[in-house]
């Protein structure tokens, strides 16, 4: 069985921090894109940041300069790690990746996470 686990939300003061990290597990061929995506409330869920297998990196424009998606292929774990927080990043955030894996090859999501940064 294959499974994106994430882990590291929880709540924050605005202007504060928060790291997020999901690991792809199971009988996993490769790893092309990994991703986080996140979801408010009465929102559509929405592209946060992506990081290819070779280290390119893409980004929201609302996010840029304050979160960094890094990725470790050899754990194949991505990571997302958030700065100057503020109450509109609040959100489910899922991770997601482009598995080729023993049983299929396509898009896996992670559970979801919630963030939530309030004072």
């Amino acid at each position: 069985q294959v499974q994106l686990v994430e882990s590291g939300g929880g709540l924050v003061q605005p202007g504060g921090s928060l790291g997020l990290s999901c690991a792809a597990t199971g009988s996993i061929i490769s790893i092309d894109t990994m991703g986080w995506y996140r979801q408010a409330p009465g929102k559509q869920r929405e592209l946060v940041a992506a990081i290819t297998s070779g280290g390119s990196t893409n980004y929201a424009d609302s996010v840029k300069g304050r979160f960094t998606i890094s990725r470790v292929n050899a754990k194949n774990t991505v990571y997302l790690q958030m700065n100057s927080l503020k109450p509109e990043d609040t959100a489910v955030y899922y991770c997601s990746g482009r598995l080729s894996t023993q049983y299929r090859a396509g898009i896996y999501w992670g559970q979801g996470t919630q963030v939530t940064v309030s004072s």
